[in-house]
């Protein structure tokens, strides 16, 4: 498994931005499916943004389309999540997660191996 350690959350008025990062032990990290997933209160945790491998692709949840963008740095073996337009429903503990690579894009926790230890991200209305 992969070490995963998150950190850029904090407070934020709604409409600011925040940037995470997930910084990743494994130096075979280019071999991973990196995403990002949330949890609110109450709330089953939900898929946020992946991105693949290579020249990669991204996708994204329709809820947080055309305000997120998840990048990679293979050179730090760190994932980002730069998060724009930030709304109060925003609020929740965010998780990096990373998959083995087999040519499959997962955008369901379960498929995920390796989790991080969350990172808070509050919007104040």
């Amino acid at each position: 498994q992969v070490q995963l350690i998150e950190s850029g959350g904090g407070l934020v008025q709604a409409g600011g931005s925040l940037r995470l990062s997930c910084a990743a032990s494994e130096r075979t990290f280019n071999n991973y499916l990196m995403g990002w997933f949330r949890q609110a209160p109450g709330k089953e945790r939900e898929f946020v943004a992946v991105i693949t491998l290579g020249v990669p692709n991204t996708y994204y949840s329709d809820s947080v389309k055309g305000r997120f963008t998840i990048s990679r740095d293979s050179a730090k073996n760190t994932v980002y999540l730069q998060m724009n337009s930030l709304k109060p429903e925003d609020t929740a503990v965010y998780y990096c997660a990373a998959h083995l690579y087999a040519g499959v894009v997962h955008t369901t926790a379960e498929e995920y191996d390796s989790w991080g230890q969350g990172t808070q991200v509050t919007v104040s209305s």
